[in-house]
């Protein structure tokens, strides 16, 4: 935990986490202790709440709430519980503990009283701005602040409160190694395939903050962001998608890689499908089946399918156009060639230069992605180099198999779903050396 002067603002606690609360770590069931007991013990005070998802917010901290406070009959007679408040039944108005998504500063603003508590989970995944107006609130001598989250982010206020802020805060980490809640075989698991030093190990073991190695393509807090995002949603709470309908598909046959589709509408990413171990008129039908449901589900007249058309995936390519013709389905089905020339020769080949795409528009915060652990374990441990012609390379598949133990197949899907198939894609903006288009 870390904790700001009681000068300046008040007890202030920071809690940082290796796990997630459905790992069971705990970290919901202390925030959702913590919120009761300051209603318990203040008089007319306010605690106002925010996460970064409605997911996180409601389906998690709010339910756990709920759980603990009908577990205690006297909680459960003085306070009403509801979908966004807990309220103090004699004195609703003034009394009560309220959650707000952290869409905008504003939701967070207006809130003054004598005791008041606000509650900052993952914190991580908040902007700036939105502590910003939590801070400006933080006047009174009972005013707190707790912030909780899994330290994913390299930059941002949750960072600062166990560094450059520290002695604001009273800090608290916890390692998955340490709880007895979190079996050894996860934690053994994860350092045995990406090892000590990696930032899946940093984060999701050792509770530590992230770093950016220098030959890693892509950020895990960009894809942190990333999965803390959401689409919008209508006045019923159902999200909106918009845009085309894409499905990505890395093929595998038998053996422990996995076949994966990725399936996006505009920059929203579907959860993934994988299976393993089957042949390829099986897998031909599972993605026919997956195209026909999304596209009666979400209304989509059409849709585009890229493949990886190397190796297995050919058979699987051609044979789905095939089924697409005989089914009258319109459906552009695109073999891409990981390997074959890319439309932008500052890239050794077709797989780099869709990677880079992909990273570009991760680092610009476009894209949405499903909560998929082992997807951002994939896409933030693949490497990148520059070869002997300037050419930026990726690590090859079977390079990142032999130093890890498995496959890229969930990143190389979702890459496929992204992948530049019409137009060429810019020069990324990163710092090289000895590169041509830096001279």
């Amino acid at each position: 935990m870390a904790g700001r002067s009681l000068e300046r603002i008040g007890r202030t606690q920071a809690i940082g986490s290796s796990q997630r609360a459905r790992l069971d770590v705990g970290k919901t069931c202390l925030e959702a202790w913590t919120i009761l007991h300051f209603l318990f013990t203040r008089p007319y005070c306010k605690v106002p709440c925010t996460a970064p998802t409605q997911q996180q917010l409601y389906k998690i901290l709010w339910s756990e709430i709920s759980k603990w406070l009908q577990r205690s009959e006297l909680l459960s007679q003085l306070f009403e519980w509801t979908k966004t408040e807990v309220r103090f039944k004699s004195a609703p108005e003034r009394w009560l503990a309220v959650a707000k998504t952290a869409a905008k500063p504003e939701n967070l603003q207006g809130f003054h009283d004598d005791h008041l508590l606000f509650v900052l989970d993952e914190a991580s995944g908040i902007a700036d701005e939105i502590f910003e107006a939590v801070e400006g609130a933080l006047t009174t001598p009972d005013a707190r602040l707790l912030i909780m989250g899994n330290p994913t982010k390299s930059t941002g206020f949750f960072k600062r409160a166990f560094f450059e802020d520290r002695e604001f805060y009273y800090t608290m980490k916890v390692s998955s190694v340490d709880s007895e809640r979190v079996s050894s075989e996860y934690c053994q698991r994860l350092i045995r395939t990406y090892g000590m030093e990696s930032n899946v190990v940093r984060v999701r073991v050792l509770g530590e903050f992230p770093e950016m190695d220098s030959d890693s393509l892509i950020a895990l807090e960009w894809v942190e962001a990333a999965m803390n995002r959401e689409p919008p949603y209508d006045e019923n709470g159902k999200p909106i998608y918009s845009g085309e309908l894409v499905l990505g598909v890395d093929v595998a046959r038998f053996g422990d890689d996995e076949t994966v589709l990725a399936a996006r509408i505009g920059d929203a990413v579907l959860p993934l499908k994988k299976w393993r171990k089957t042949d390829l008129m099986t897998t031909t039908g599972r993605i026919v089946g997956e195209l026909e449901r999304l596209m009666k589900k979400y209304e989509h007249g059409r849709a585009k399918v890229n493949i990886d058309d190397d190796g297995l995936g050919g058979g699987v390519t051609d044979r789905l156009r095939e089924v697409i013709r005989e089914k009258k389905l319109y459906v552009t089905v695109s073999g891409c060639h990981n390997g074959g020339a890319a439309r932008d020769n500052h890239y050794l080949n077709f797989v780099a230069e869709s990677y880079f795409a992909l990273r570009g528009r991760l680092q610009a915060g476009e894209i949405i992605l499903p909560r998929d652990d082992e997807l951002a374990a994939q896409l933030t441990t693949r490497k990148y180099f520059l070869n002997s012609s300037d050419k930026l390379a990726l690590e090859r598949k079977d390079e990142f198999k032999k130093r890890l133990g498995r496959s890229p197949d969930r990143a190389d899907a979702l890459v496929l779903a992204f992948a530049p198939t019409v137009q060429v894609t810019a020069p990324p903006q990163i710092p090289l050396v000895k590169s041509y288009w830096f001279r």
